[in-house]
């Protein structure tokens, strides 16, 4: 039984590439959300502590073992928009776990009818239905990590050096070499006549990979926290004798952890925090990103600079000039400066820290963040 997709009866190499090409484009970071402004007053992000792993964990696909068992799960996935859009039909949810080896993470993702039809490594994987994993260690939003996997175990695994929306390329030819990952599917893939309850996909990332570039420890100390999300790609199909088809003229559904607010994974800002804990599970409790307020402030100058210069062709020089383009009702942060910069600007804000001492946080037109 095959899926009827283009990618089976046009095999040449011509039409991978406009694949990759126009995927990307269109689903993550496209013109139609360029630099689309995210909807003022968002919560921080969601959190989640991952215990230590007491010893190795074997990549079969089910979470049965003890590491998994007490893992706590995520909250279940929602639209990648948030609230404004239906909940998923299907309920996503995933754990996380580590040792001095590797990150692992497994998801459980519910589905009547399992399929995929990918098998070569690194094509594009979220033409079939998907779970997808985003990692920016130190949460500057430049040089993260992108891995997706179909329930045939197929993988794809990138770099990016930037956002899609800040000019940035995917550096596809990366890979996380000793790279572990399995698939269990409850039910039989690729086969309409029955009904399967769905499929959980466990992933063993090794740090010896993962702090190329992190710019930080990596296997991480206890407390460290990098950011993380979770992407679920899911296609609406339908049953033609003994076959599935995608239903013409739909879009695919994206069910994320960490809401985005925009149809776009590589917002980097927007995703989770991973707190890792050396602590017995449930021992540790997750503590909020103190800076969040400050990064959020910066990247709302950020968002209204990428308007301003769609608008204008100009990047605004002072805060005054910008505020056509910040959101209505907008308060000033106390602290919060703008200054010209080569190719663009630099917008910084103090973070006033319990201890008496400030920091200074910084923003760029590229989205780069950074403190000093």
């Amino acid at each position: 039984m095959m899926f009827i997709l283009l990618e089976e009866t046009m095999k040449p190499l011509a039409l991978f590439v406009l694949l990759l090409v126009v995927g990307i484009g269109c689903r993550q970071g496209g013109d139609e959300t360029a630099g689309k402004p995210i909807p003022p007053g968002k919560p921080h992000p969601k959190g989640y502590v991952a215990s230590k792993a007491a010893q190795p964990l074997v990549i079969d696909g089910e979470l049965t073992e003890s590491a998994w068992t007490s893992a706590p799960w995520t909250d279940d996935f929602n639209d990648i928009e948030g609230d404004v859009r239906p909940r998923p039909r299907f309920r996503t949810r995933a754990k996380m776990s580590w040792d001095d080896t590797y990150l692992y993470i497994g998801a459980d993702l519910q589905e009547p009818h399992v399929w995929a039809t990918l098998t070569r490594r690194d094509t594009v994987i979220f033409i079939d239905n998907d779970f997808e994993v985003f990692i920016d260690p130190n949460g500057d939003n430049h040089e993260y990590y992108e891995f997706e996997m179909n329930a045939l175990n197929t993988v794809w695994d990138l770099f990016l050096p930037r956002p899609y929306k800040d000019k940035g390329s995917a550096v596809d030819g990366w890979n996380i070499n000793g790279l572990q990952t399995a698939v269990h599917v409850r039910g039989t893939i690729n086969n309409p006549a029955d009904v399967d309850s769905g499929w959980s996909v466990e992933i063993a990332m090794p740090w010896s990979v993962l702090k190329q570039y992190a710019h930080r420890p990596a296997p991480p100390q206890d407390g460290d926290q990098w950011r993380i999300n979770f992407s679920r790609v899911e296609w609406l199909h339908e049953i033609a004798g003994t076959s599935y088809r995608k239903v013409a003229g739909k879009r695919e559904d994206n069910w994320v952890w960490s809401p985005q607010w925009v149809v776009d994974m590589h917002r980097p800002e927007l995703w989770g925090y991973l707190q890792f804990s050396s602590a017995q599970p449930g021992q540790a409790t997750f503590q909020p990103d103190p800076a969040w307020p400050v990064k959020w402030a910066l990247h709302e100058v950020y968002y209204a600079q990428r308007t301003c210069q769609d608008s204008t062709k100009e990047w605004a020089q002072t805060l005054d000039q910008l505020r056509p383009w910040l959101p209505p009702g907008y308060t000033q942060p106390e602290g919060l400066t703008l200054r010209p910069a080569e190719g663009g600007f630099v917008a910084t804000m103090p973070l006033k820290l319990p201890d008496g001492t400030t920091r200074q946080w910084h923003i760029s037109q590229d989205s780069r963040l950074w403190e000093d």
